[in-house]
């Protein structure tokens, strides 16, 4: 993928630069931030563009889900959280028009998605937003690779109106897994784990490239349904197993793919449930799969301890129940203490990493499950593709 990136763009300096930034940070009940992580991440963006003499960052995020402008999900506190982090003011803009931009150097707009154009299903609708935005600046950066695979007006319509690149935290995110999959150390190991089936894209698009797919969570079980084998409450999805039954077939009968031979299996959703250990054709009816057993996490961790690369996407059980949370645990220490290089997608993955401690010793830990899965998918992300067809 031929990106611009920041050193692309040459001289800066007095220059406006409009920035879009994924801040879609959790805050507490008082809208304080309480996890800066992803804040934290564009921070040596805004600081290249300060220290190459930019003249103006404009910089725009959306938070959470808004229906109706909630007043919890203005961007006042995570403009705060930026200046701590950056050192530097950052004034609050209340719209997103040049009246709204103070004389400060750094302003950060009001949450994007509380225009109703940004998330418009007519792109006429997002274009003229998106010029608005575009007037706002000289140069558009993407530091939203989490929100890259969609077609929202920040990302998408701007760089139809100025010159645009990606930030550093984007640079590195698309390099590191555009060349897991296109040109891995090799043996190369995924491990795919969650619900949906739509995730059988992903290890279908795996088999040329991977050495070895190991597949967990729901959508192991859901694989042993299709082979014919009982899985009793075990959470299934039937309707995308259907629209992806051909797939299913080709992924069942290739031997890169090693599914779980036991689980950990409860009669209740619930970690005071009754628990026992079964092999994988010994689903009884009433009882659901929340875990892979012992014998498939030994399995499973060997091969991740003889691969040079690895890919993680999707949790292995319900890893936020302790009871349900071994095989998680021994997986993501097995990424952690292999030498592979270890990519491991956004979403729950990123959730396991954290919770076990272990995000310092991956390669990269993804800030955009659904974006980073689209790649793996072989999929162009929208907000990508638009700036390789850029001014």
């Amino acid at each position: 993928m031929n990106l611009k990136t920041l050193e692309d763009m040459g001289d800066l300096s007095g220059k406006r630069v409009f920035v879009r930034v994924d801040f879609n940070v959790p805050l507490d009940d008082e809208g304080n931030v309480r996890d800066d992580k992803r804040i934290q991440h564009a921070v040596p963006t805004f600081k290249y563009l300060l220290e190459h003499g930019v003249s103006k960052i404009v910089l725009a995020s959306h938070l959470g889900r808004p229906k109706n402008n909630e007043v919890n999900l203005q961007t006042d506190k995570v403009a705060a959280k930026l200046a701590e982090l950056l050192g530097e003011p950052v004034t609050k803009a209340d719209d997103w028009g040049e009246g709204g931009l103070t004389e400060d150097k750094i302003v950060m707009l009001e949450n994007i998605r509380f225009h109703k154009a940004e998330k418009s299903k007519d792109e006429a609708e997002r274009d003229a937003f998106g010029k608005q935005l575009a007037s706002l600046a000289d140069v558009f950066v993407n530091e939203a690779f989490s929100n890259s695979h969609r077609k929202h007006a920040s990302m998408t319509s701007i760089p139809k109106f100025i010159p645009g690149c990606v930030g550093l935290g984007v640079e590195k995110e698309v390099g590191a897994i555009q060349k897991a999959i296109s040109d891995p150390e090799h043996p190369l190991v995924a491990v795919i784990g969650g619900l949906k089936a739509d995730k059988l894209k992903a290890i279908h698009n795996l088999l040329g490239s991977a050495d070895r797919i190991l597949v967990a969570g729901a959508l192991a079980t859901n694989l042993l349904k299709a082979k014919g084998h009982e899985i009793g409450t075990s959470k299934s999805d039937d309707e995308g197993m259907e629209e992806m039954a051909d797939v299913a077939k080709e992924i069942i009968a290739s031997d890169k793919v090693q599914l779980p031979t036991d689980f950990v299996v409860a009669d209740d959703f619930s970690e005071t449930a009754n628990i026992k250990t079964v092999a994988a054709d010994g689903i009884e009816p009433g009882w659901m799969a929340l875990d892979i057993g012992p014998e498939s996490a030994e399995s499973f961790a060997k091969q991740i301890s003889e691969a040079k690369t690895v890919l993680w996407f999707g949790p292995i059980g319900v890893f936020e129940m302790a009871p349900f949370a071994t095989g998680t645990k021994l997986i993501g220490e097995a990424i952690a203490n292999s030498e592979a290089v270890s990519i491991v997608g956004g979403g729950d993955s990123a959730g396991a990493v954290k919770k076990l401690g272990l995000e310092e010793e991956m390669t990269l830990v993804s800030t955009g499950g659904g974006a980073s899965l689209e790649m793996i998918e072989g999929k162009e992300l929208p907000a990508l593709k638009v700036l390789q067809n850029n001014l």
